[in-house]
């Protein structure tokens, strides 16, 4: 049976197995444990419940315990079944023990909503530069694969051209130390980048920096007050030109776009460590409704491990 006392032996798979080291995996356990009690009185007494308090299942494991499993299921997005299997309980089980402790680990975790949320308070020059070294931020979109819709309208509209696949589409806003300051909710896969951004961008300080990418030219022209950098692009020579050559760029430009890309790449790096865990990373096999709340957890998981902080 995989449980706590088990893998907390073997750090190194630990960290693989759960996306946090021991330590950090101890630190959130213990926040947790302090909000838990005042959870479960909230969730006891919301007006929509249907069963009296105290009635249905009891938690065959503890706290600490599903807090692991939650973790698992999202590191390694293994099916319900055999996540059961590994740790002695049935499909149902696993899937109510993960269904009810995420919204107290939203809560503790430092997600890119209260993440914007706290970037809108800032108000001094020593507050914004401590929130955005060196005055920068970095956007670009993301997308994640979704199976096939059995609409047809959905199966037009999630279609992405550039992935081949349905898919639905997500922006994250970073700093230079690749904190998640801002998530959007999720777009259909066939949604352009720019216009993703236009739908849903954070509200930056005006001394920021926005550094993209030309998923999001015009940009300029739309919003004058922003101070946004993008790469020079070749300018096509136009239709009917038949045989024209679009003109190269001057090596000033090409030396431009080179550093941007270099600035960029942190950006790259958050999308990496966030599709580490598998539930952003592979094909989403949940119902859409829960995909903005479970792929928050994950980019609060990141943002932890980069801040090392949690939300008291």
């Amino acid at each position: 049976m995989l449980n706590y006392a088990i893998l907390s032996k073997h750090p190194e798979q630990f960290k693989t197995f759960t996306g946090l080291t021991l330590q950090e995996f101890n630190t959130l356990n213990e926040q947790i444990h302090q909000k838990y009690t005042q959870y479960e009185q909230k969730r006891h007494q919301r007006t929509n419940r249907k069963q009296a308090i105290g009635a249905g299942q009891p938690f065959k494991l503890d706290l600490t315990n599903r807090l692991l499993i939650l973790l698992l299921y999202y590191k390694l997005y293994t099916p319900s079944t055999l996540l059961g299997y590994l740790c002695n309980l049935t499909q149902t089980s696993v899937l109510r023990t993960i269904r009810k402790l995420e919204p107290l680990v939203q809560e503790a975790l430092p997600t890119p909503n209260k993440q914007h949320q706290k970037t809108q308070r800032l108000t001094t020059i020593t507050e914004i530069e401590k929130m955005f070294p060196g005055f920068e931020a970095f956007i670009d979109a993301t997308e994640q694969e979704i199976p096939r819709p059995k609409n047809k309208q959905k199966r037009k509209t999630h279609y992405s051209g550039k992935k081949k696949k349905h898919t639905v589409k997500t922006q994250l806003t970073v700093n230079k130390q690749g904190l998640i300051v801002h998530k959007s909710r999720h777009a259909k896969g066939s949604t352009h980048d720019y216009a993703l951004y236009k739908h849903s961008h954070p509200k930056l300080p005006k001394e920021i920096t926005s550094k993209l990418d030309l998923g999001y030219l015009d940009i300029e022209t739309d919003y004058p007050g922003l101070d946004c950098v993008l790469p020079f692009k070749k300018k096509a020579p136009g239709r009917g030109k038949v045989g024209a050559v679009a003109e190269p760029l001057t090596a000033t430009q090409k030396l431009f776009n080179k550093v941007l890309a270099s600035a960029r790449v942190v950006v790259e790096h958050t999308n990496s460590r966030v599709k580490k865990f598998r539930i952003f990373g592979e094909e989403f096999r949940n119902r859409l409704k829960h995909y903005d709340a479970m792929t928050d957890i994950a980019c609060g998981i990141v943002n932890f491990r980069i801040s090392n902080t949690l939300v008291v």
